[in-house]
């Protein structure tokens, strides 16, 4: 006959016995978790958030309809369809093409010289684009002692009280009262950061797209402007001219 003692204890051997079991299959259970997870999960966790599918989403900003494919939209939660008040976008340059896994590293930032330009699409928040800013704005703001540049392009530093402080104005030939290129870079060490100037340009039924790059490729500005030009122009779906 089976003592008090002996049965407790045989008991309490059946529950560890059973914890075990149940700790061993949870194991289990979760290594098979992980491995799907892995599979399913790897590819996004590699391309850190970018997207190389070429789907074109149907945007409406404004009284505009854009289409623009996946690959250029910068952050996943804008990669849809419909209304929105800003689409930001990247691609490589030159070509102004989206991410591809043969391109990772420029879009991660991993090689020596920077390939990689930022835009954004939004409503327009003045009458006039960066050129057209030039005359009434920003030739009070500088000194006009300008420094040559490449690409035929003259530098000002905008004055202490300018409320551009750090910055420098970068233009073409102004004679006209509205130069053809027209953009703001930080200046000194600053200047070397990572997309360290921008500029912006009107297009569409009162859009504009403001784009950033690096200041190395200043020297580039006419193709790099008529690209970016180009590039709007294009993906809008009805092709209406700037007003």
């Amino acid at each position: 006959m089976e003592t008090a003692p002996d049965y407790t204890a045989s008991k309490m051997g059946s529950r560890l016995f059973g914890w075990l079991l149940l700790a061993v299959i949870a194991l289990i259970l979760l290594s098979v978790a992980v491995n799907i997870g892995g599979r399913l999960l790897g590819p996004l966790i590699a391309r850190g958030g970018h997207s190389d599918s070429t789907h074109a989403y149907e945007i409406i900003i404004g009284n505009n309809v854009l289409s623009i494919p996946a690959n250029m939209i910068r952050f996943s939660n804008q990669r849809r369809d419909g209304v929105t008040g800003r689409l930001d976008l990247y691609a490589r340059w030159p070509g102004l093409t989206g991410y591809t896994e043969r391109d990772r590293a420029i879009f991660n930032l991993l090689t020596p010289k920077r390939h990689l330009i930022f835009m954004s699409i939004e409503q327009r928040t003045m009458s006039r684009d960066m050129s057209g800013r030039y005359l009434p704005i920003y030739a009070e703001l500088i000194d006009p002692n300008g420094e040559s540049a490449p690409g035929n392009l003259t530098v000002h530093r905008f004055l202490e009280n300018s409320g551009y402080k750090g910055e420098e104005l970068i233009l073409s030939d102004p004679s006209s009262g509205k130069p053809e290129f027209v953009a703001r870079c930080l200046a000194d060490s600053a200047a070397e950061s990572f997309n360290s100037c921008e500029r912006d340009v009107q297009f569409g039924r009162d859009l504009q797209i403001l784009y950033r790059f690096p200041r190395s490729m200043l020297g580039d500005w006419k193709s790099l402007d008529s690209a970016v030009i180009d590039f709007a122009s294009a993906h809008l779906l009805d092709g209406k001219p700037a007003d």
